[in-house]
C-alpha cells in the first residue's frame, strides 16, 4: 500500500553513480515502488569494481580482482536480485605458499565454531609454533571482548606480543591486504570484524567467491531491472550541479546541460567525487561539515598484474603468496568459462603498496614474474603470451584510527537527498559489501519519509557453534 500511494505521489529517484552503491539504491528503490533514474557517466556500470576491455591485450579484464565472502549478505542479496548469483565460484579453502612451493592449508572442518577455522591454523606448516599460540592468543582477544576504536591495529599488535612470523604472515598479508593498509593505518575494531566473520563466526561467513564471468557482466541486467518497474538508466552523463527548489520540493539536476527533475536524490559517488560535487549544490548549513569529512578520507592503491601463459603453471584456483610483494595469486582461466583453453591466466594483486604502484610498466611486470616463479617452477619454462598491469590508484578509501568520526551517515546537509559510497558510514570497511549496504541504507532512508517502514538492509549471518554464546 505504501509503495502505490508513493506513486499516485511524486516518487521520482536519481541516483548518481553506477557503481555498487548506486546500483544496490536503484534496484532497491525501483522493488519499493519508486520511479528511478540512475546515471552513470561511463558507458558500462561496476565503478572500481567492474571490467573493460584493454585495448593492448584485447582482452576483457577486471580492473582488479574483487572477492566476497559468505558473511557479504546485502552482496549476495543484490546479486539474487539481478539474477547472478550463479555466476559466483565459491570456495573456502585457503592456499598459503612460502617461496620455494610449500603449502598450508587454511579450510573450516567439521569443529563447532570457532575451532572449526583455528585448526586450520594449527596445521598450518607455515608458522612456527610461537606463531601459532601468538595467534590463537590474539584471536582469543577478539573473540572475547570488543576492542576499543581508535586503537591502530600495530599498536595492538604490539601489546599482544605477536611474532615477528605472525606479524608478517598473517596481519600483514592476510590482514592488511583485506583491508587494503598497513598495520599502522587500520582501526583495530576494524581488523576485528575481518577476523570474526572470516575465521570464527561460521564456516559459511569465511567462504570465499568469486565471480565467473568479467565484473561488469553482473550489472548487465540493470537497465533492464529497472525498466521492469518505471525506471531508466543513462549512460555517458555526468552530473554537474543541483539545485533544490524548496517551494516546489524538487530537485534540478544539471546532467551535462540537460537538466533532470526529481523529488529525491541520491549521491553514490566516491569521496573524491562527492568533494568535487559540493561547490556545484547549495550551500547550505552543514556542507562545510561534510566537506571537512570528505577532505580528510584518505585513499590507498592496488595494483594488479594480469598474465597469460602458454601452459599451466599450477592446478590451485588461488592462492595466497608469503614474504614477497605479490600477494594474491587468482587462477581465473579455472574458473571463468570464457578463459577455457591451453595455457593459464592469472591475476596477481599487490595491496596497498605504493612502491609498487610507483614501480614503470616493465619493471613491475618483470618483478612479479620473477616472484611467481619462485612459488610455481612451471613459470620458469612458460611463456608469456600477453601482460597487463593496473594500477587503481584510488582503490578503497582507509579505514585509520578514529574513522569511524569521520564517516558520514546516508543524511546529507540537503532535504531529500541521500548519501551512497562504501565511504557512508555502514560499519565495513572499503569493500564491495559496505557499498551495496550503503546503497540500501539510502533507500530505507527515502523509504522512512514517505511513511514506508520496510527494511531492506539484510542481517549479518549469525554466528554458529560456540560463538553463539558471544552472540
Amino acid at each position: 500500500m505504501a509503495s502505490q500511494q508513493g506513486k499516485k505521489r511524486d516518487n521520482s529517484v536519481l541516483v548518481v553513480g553506477g557503481g555498487v552503491a548506486g546500483i544496490a539504491a536503484a534496484c532497491a528503490l525501483a522493488d519499493a515502488g519508486f520511479t528511478v533514474t540512475l546515471v552513470e557517466r561511463r558507458g558500462y556500470l561496476g565503478g572500481r569494481a567492474s571490467s573493460y576491455l584493454h585495448p593492448g591485450a584485447g582482452e576483457t579484464i577486471d580492473n582488479c580482482q574483487h572477492v566476497l565472502f559468505g558473511c557479504c549478505t546485502n552482496l549476495v542479496d543484490l546479486y539474487r536480485r539481478l539474477g547472478v548469483e550463479e555466476q559466483i565460484f565459491w570456495d573456502d579453502r585457503m592456499t598459503l605458499i612460502e617461496p620455494g612451493g610449500r603449502r598450508s592449508v587454511l579450510q573450516p572442518t567439521g569443529l563447532p565454531a570457532p575451532m572449526h577455522g583455528l585448526s586450520g591454523i594449527l596445521r598450518a606448516q607455515c608458522f612456527s609454533a610461537a606463531d601459532k599460540a601468538a595467534l590463537i592468543w590474539a584471536m582469543g582477544q577478539m573473540m572475547l571482548r570488543e576492542q576499543r576504536a581508535g586503537q591502530s591495529l600495530a599498536q595492538w599488535l604490539k601489546a599482544q606480543r605477536q611474532t615477528e612470523g605472525a606479524r608478517r604472515r598473517f596481519w600483514e598479508l592476510v590482514i592488511a591486504s583485506a583491508l587494503n593498509a598497513d598495520l599502522d593505518a587500520i582501526d583495530v575494531s576494524y581488523a576485528q570484524k575481518v577476523i570474526r566473520e572470516l575465521f570464527l563466526n561460521s564456516a559459511q561467513a569465511g567462504a570465499m567467491g568469486m565471480s565467473r564471468v568479467p565484473l561488469s557482466e553482473l550489472y548487465a541486467g540493470v537497465g533492464h531491472y529497472l525498466e521492469e518497474r518505471g525506471g531508466r538508466l543513462v549512460h555517458g552523463r555526468s552530473v554537474r550541479g543541483a539545485q533544490w527548489d524548496a517551494a516546489r520540493r524538487r530537485w534540478t539536476v544539471d546532467c551535462d546541460g540537460q537538466s533532470m527533475e526529481t523529488r529525491y536524490l541520491v549521491p553514490a559517488l566516491s569521496f573524491e567525487a562527492m568533494a568535487k560535487l559540493l561547490p556545484a549544490m547549495p550551500q547550505l548549513a552543514g556542507v562545510e561539515g561534510l566537506r571537512d569529512r570528505l577532505s580528510r578520507l584518505t585513499h590507498w592503491p592496488i595494483c594488479s598484474v594480469h598474465l597469460w601463459f602458454d601452459r599451466t603453471i599450477t592446478e590451485l584456483d588461488h592462492a595466497v603468496l608469503l614474504d614477497r610483494e605479490i600477494h594474491w595469486m587468482y587462477h581465473k582461466s579455472r574458473w571463468q568459462p570464457l578463459r577455457s583453453g591451453e595455457g593459464s591466466y592469472v591475476e596477481l594483486v599487490i595491496s596497498a603498496s605504493r612502491s609498487f604502484a610507483e614501480l614503470p610498466r616493465e619493471q613491475a611486470i618483470a618483478r612479479a614474474l620473477q616472484q611467481l616463479a619462485e612459488f610455481f617452477p612451471a613459470v620458469s619454462t612458460a611463456r608469456v603470451v600477453k601482460s597487463v598491469l593496473v594500477k587503481e590508484v584510488r582503490a578503497t578509501f582507509g579505514v585509520p584510527p578514529g574513522i569511524d568520526a569521520i564517516r558520514p551517515d546516508a543524511a546529507s546537509p540537503w532535504p531529500q537527498c541521500f548519501l551512497a559510497g562504501d565511504w557512508v558510514q555502514t560499519g565495513w570497511p572499503a569493500t564491495m559489501e559496505g557499498g551495496v549496504r550503503s546503497g540500501y541504507l539510502a533507500a530505507e532512508a527515502i523509504c522512512r519519509s514517505q511513511g514506508d517502514t520496510r527494511k531492506i538492509l539484510v542481517p549479518d549471518l549469525p554466528p554458529t557453534g560456540w560463538m553463539k554464546l558471544l552472540a
